[in-house]
């Protein structure tokens, strides 16, 4: 898992550093953070939350690319911008500040050293060779932040590309309406890019190739936004992959990780023990899940609406386990064997039991309402969700629970498979 703190500089012969952390090694950088940036659980007042409004990127699917970039259906871009407007509108209407992606990269962009980091992450030398390669490097060089911006977000069609002289192979065997550079059109998903772990920021390596350049994105925000520079420092270089929507804070100190899809049993295992180390959390449960479509994430089965609830996929109720680590007392991990999952975290969090909420009883509906992401709430507070209207039945059983539920519109966003907690990542929540 790649967490970015700061930097030194080996140019290319273009005059560029040779890789993304290369291209931050200019000065030394600390990723710092407005001073109420935390966040300790799952469930406690959400104060401040970044979110990614859809953009051009989502009109560069089509039935052609778009299982490769990781969509189930081409959404109607419009009407998912309005569902999107609608979310943040209702997160507002909570008293929550929300941060757009879009601003804080164009803000970030404003400065020099971020800008060519920026070139960097865009340009892929070994895909389009070095001759384009520098012609690209060279016109993202002279553009403005905001154009720069929208490149990384939506990419660049073959088409698009600067004019240049003489013949490149890459460019005439490439279908003009190819990616030179590619569109990330997930970044409507952005608990998963990154994740705040007490009052540090977790910068996810990205297992899916077409999700692995939004990292650089996010390196680049939170090295250089203005609105983070207050000191929370972020983790050492990781390599294994871990995923946001895997990550669930139980409670202080108290973490879930899925390992499945996005998330290796390295990767939790290499977060647990820099979190242990720095004091940040005193248990961390490794939890396995079927790696399968509907359940690519920890948050695709299960998510927290309450300090001693959650809402759950009935058929992985009895069949999630976890392996619980602690440090060992001597800097090193201690594994128990698996134990079942909601008796661990209840044991975990130091309370009698976890009250489960079934995405319904009967299986055919629950199946749905899970393949819809009824699981997938996004807490404002202890009993206040937000989830996707569609799901009535796990909306009703959550109600009759005592879960206040927000419901918005998703048909549209939902394409994407993710629910309200994947669109959103929280960057300041209060204790609970």
């Amino acid at each position: 898992m790649d967490f970015l703190i700061g930097y030194n500089a080996t140019p290319s012969r273009f005059g560029c550093p040779t890789t993304l952390t290369d291209s931050l090694r200019f000065a030394p950088v600390t990723i710092d953070v407005a001073p109420n940036a935390r966040v300790d659980s799952e469930v406690g007042p959400l104060r401040t939350v970044l979110l990614h409004r859809p953009g051009a990127e989502l009109k560069r699917l089509t039935p052609r690319n778009n299982d490769q970039l990781l969509f189930d259906a081409i959404p109607w871009v419009d009407r998912a911008q309005e569902e999107h407007d609608a979310f943040a509108e209702v997160l507002r209407g909570r008293d929550v500040e929300v941060l757009f992606l879009a601003d804080v990269l164009r803000s970030a962009l404003e400065d020099p050293r971020a800008h060519t980091a920026g070139v960097r992450a865009a340009v892929d030398s070994m895909r389009l060779g070095n001759d384009l390669a520098e012609v690209l490097s060279s016109h993202l060089a002279g553009v403005d932040a905001r154009t720069l911006a929208d490149v990384l977000m939506s990419g660049v069609t073959f088409e698009e590309l600067p004019a240049a002289e003489g013949a490149s192979l890459v460019r005439k065997m490439n279908h003009p309406h190819d990616f030179a550079v590619d569109p990330l059109p997930n970044l409507l998903f952005t608990r998963d890019s990154s994740a705040w772990i007490g009052d540090r920021i977790a910068v996810s390596s990205l297992a899916m190739p077409a999700r692995r350049r939004e990292t650089a994105l996010f390196d680049l925000v939170y090295a250089y936004h203005p609105r983070f520079r207050h000191a929370a420092r972020a983790y050492g270089a990781h390599s294994a992959p871990v995923e946001g929507g895997d990550v669930l804070l139980l409670a202080p100190g108290v973490l879930a990780i899925g390992v499945g899809e996005r998330t290796t049993a390295a990767g939790a295992e290499s977060l647990a023990r820099s979190l242990f180390s720095d004091g940040v959390a005193h248990t961390v449960l490794a939890v396995p899940i079927v790696q399968t479509r509907a359940t690519m994430h920890l948050d695709t089965v299960c998510t927290m609406v309450d300090r001693d609830a959650v809402v759950m996929y009935p058929l992985a109720r009895d069949e999630l386990v976890a392996y619980t680590m602690r440090p060992d007392g001597s800097g090193g991990v201690k594994v128990d064997d698996p134990a079942p999952f909601l008796h661990s975290a209840a044991e975990a969090m130091g309370i009698e039991k976890l009250r489960v909420i079934d995405t319904g009883l009967d299986p055919v509906t629950a199946e749905r309402e899970q393949w819809d992401d009824g699981n997938n709430t996004l807490a404002l507070a202890p009993g206040v969700v937000v989830g996707y209207e569609r799901n009535v039945e796990t909306n009703a059983r959550l109600e009759a629970a005592g879960i206040e539920v927000l419901a918005i519109a998703g048909s549209e966003l939902g394409s994407g498979r993710g629910g309200p907690r994947c669109m959103s990542c929280p960057v300041a929540r209060d204790g609970i």
